[in-house]
């Protein structure tokens, strides 16, 4: 399908010095598009996505085009025939066109072509295999514009085929489902990803994991993990998760309060889990340092809506635990246990501008008064710490200094 003069490319190219790019294609008898999520994103009204293109240049012809024209290239997928080029700073992917192949051993591998169609026919879904050049002209070969509208995500041609092309495409459809699914699950495409779920085991964790963080904050998450865990896809990762309910409370009160989604927070409480579980978990999905850190303290650490809900403890547990740590267990309980007579958005303004007091004594201070033992400085200086908090942060470093004689 041919679309002439479809989409308004200004909401795709933000830099004119993109057009070199296109001349210096063109300067050697090629053709380059957008493709994939600029496209797919544009036509859905959404924005902040990566530019990903295609050309029917082999990389060599590409990196030689570009050399021609004064624009820099790097090698940034030698597997996947992808080229960088530096356009104002920044790495734009240029893939050349492949059609799937099937090799003697039966696994699937990929030759270039100049066949767009083919190129086309390799991709996961149809919403991603929607081209678009600089005039706006739009080339949809799987009608994946059509698809896009209707709210149906399906993969192109044999759904087996496409799988066992790369099995992340498991999550990939889950993730595209939670992301632009209107329409009831494609049912073809569905049982594929039932079928072949045993193969995201040979997969690296941190792949699938990614994929499930980017579920996670989709608009419509619930209902693909539903589906998820409905059908056992990620039963070799994860038990089900019991709080679906919980998940689409916190994703309605973030949208409520115009907070970043956040998939760590999502996870805690579709699982709610205490301190080993969230240890177990964090280690299981191979979590970064800080990730694993920030789970398991807001299961560590117990924090009542009573306690937030004034302005004494509240701050207590600001200067503790610091703001986001607060912010957080306000959006987590709020999801978990409903906070039905607390007004959620007022707490979280009130802990985002609540100014931290800090503790006017420093070690320094007790060691000038001839007490020099480390053990002994830190002790003080907790219990003198202690005393200015139970204070409401009111004593003086003067008064301060004179419980030191005590």
């Amino acid at each position: 399908m041919f679309k002439s003069e479809f989409l308004d490319m200004s909401k795709i190219v933000q830099s004119c010095k993109i057009a070199r790019l296109f001349e210096a294609v063109e300067s050697h008898g090629g053709t380059i598009r957008f493709v994939g999520g600029a496209v797919r994103d544009t036509l859905a009204g959404l924005s902040g996505f990566d530019l990903d293109l295609a050309t029917d240049l082999s990389p060599e012809e590409l990196s030689e085009a570009c050399l021609d024209n004064g624009l820099k290239t790097i090698p940034v997928g030698l597997k996947t025939a992808t080229v960088g080029v530096i356009i104002d700073g920044k790495v734009l992917e240029v893939a050349s066109l492949r059609r799937s192949i099937r090799t003697e051993n039966g696994k699937h591998s990929f030759e270039f072509t100049d066949d767009w169609s083919a190129d086309a026919a390799r991709r996961d879904l149809t919403i991603n295999a929607v081209y678009a050049d600089l005039r706006g002209n739009v080339f949809d070969y799987y009608n994946g514009i059509s698809d896009l509208e209707k709210g149906i995500v399906r993969f192109i041609g044999n759904p087996e085929d496409r799988i066992n092309e790369d099995p992340l495409r498991i999550m990939r459809f889950f993730r595209f489902y939670a992301q632009f699914g209107k329409a009831p699950v494609d049912a073809a495409s569905l049982n594929a990803c039932i079928r072949l779920k045993d193969l995201l085991r040979n997969l690296a964790i941190e792949r699938v994991r990614d994929e499930l963080f980017k579920i996670l904050i989709t608009p419509n998450a619930a209902a693909a993990m539903k589906l998820i865990y409905e059908n056992d896809i990620l039963a070799y990762f994860l038990p089900r998760a019991k709080h679906l309910d919980a998940l689409i409370r916190l994703s309605k009160l973030v949208e409520d309060v115009q907070y970043k989604g956040n998939f760590l927070r999502r996870l805690f409480v579709l699982y709610q889990p205490n301190t080993a579980q969230a240890e177990n978990m964090a280690n299981s999905l191979r979590f970064t340092k800080k990730q694993k850190e920030t789970f398991v303290r807001w299961a560590k650490i117990d924090v009542k809506p009573e306690y937030l809900n004034t302005s004494k403890t509240r701050l207590q547990f600001i200067y503790r635990y610091g703001k986001q740590f607060c912010l957080d267990k306000v959006l987590l309980g709020a999801a978990i246990f409903g906070y039905q007579n607390i007004d959620v958005r007022m707490i979280l303004r009130q802990i985002e501008e609540a100014i931290v007091p800090i503790f006017p004594l420093m070690g320094r201070d007790i060691s000038a008064r001839g007490i020099y033992n480390p053990k002994q400085i830190g002790k003080i200086m907790e219990r003198l710490e202690q005393q200015w908090i139970d204070a409401d942060f009111t004593l003086t470093r003067e008064e301060l200094l004179t419980e030191i004689k005590r």
